[in-house]
């Protein structure tokens, strides 16, 4: 994505971007990351491979007929499971530490004496998109 001219780093990206964060200055006594979502994924993940190592196991002695289904469960699973990884490999991605809350809540309290790419870099990591209309600006989250 090009870098967008100075003008587009607005002070309402930059309000935004401070409301944003403000969810989260309440969590930094924490040290550990919790996200319910990649909790829940975790678990989900767990019970899909122990579904699969279930009928992996019922295998041994088992008829054409019951070995053809396992497979096809097995196959169904596995697509299932990759598709799990993929998406907690992605919110893993982008879990932010409270370290790293602090930091981009020090480079917003000090927006306007902030270099431009450092203006950049911050809001490239608060931000995944912006959709901006003659009526509205939409901001979608990475956090």
């Amino acid at each position: 994505m090009a870098a967008p001219s100075e003008g587009l780093v607005s002070a309402d990206v930059w309000l935004r971007c401070q409301k944003k964060l403000a969810q989260f200055q309440t969590l930094t006594g924490k040290r550990e990351k919790v996200n319910p979502k990649l909790t829940a994924l975790n678990v989900e993940l767990a019970h899909v491979e122990d579904e699969i190592e279930k009928l992996l196991n019922t295998l041994t002695g088992a008829s054409a007929v019951l070995i053809s289904y396992a497979n096809a469960k097995i196959e169904e699973l596995e697509a299932q499971r990759q598709t799990l990884s993929k998406e907690i490999a992605a919110l893993s991605a982008e879990t932010m530490s409270p370290e790293q809350i602090e930091r981009l809540s020090v480079y917003l309290n000090r927006w306007e004496e902030i270099a431009f790419d450092d203006r950049w870099q911050v809001a490239d990591s608060l931000i995944s998109q912006i959709r901006a209309t003659g009526e509205c600006v939409a901001i979608e989250w990475k956090i």
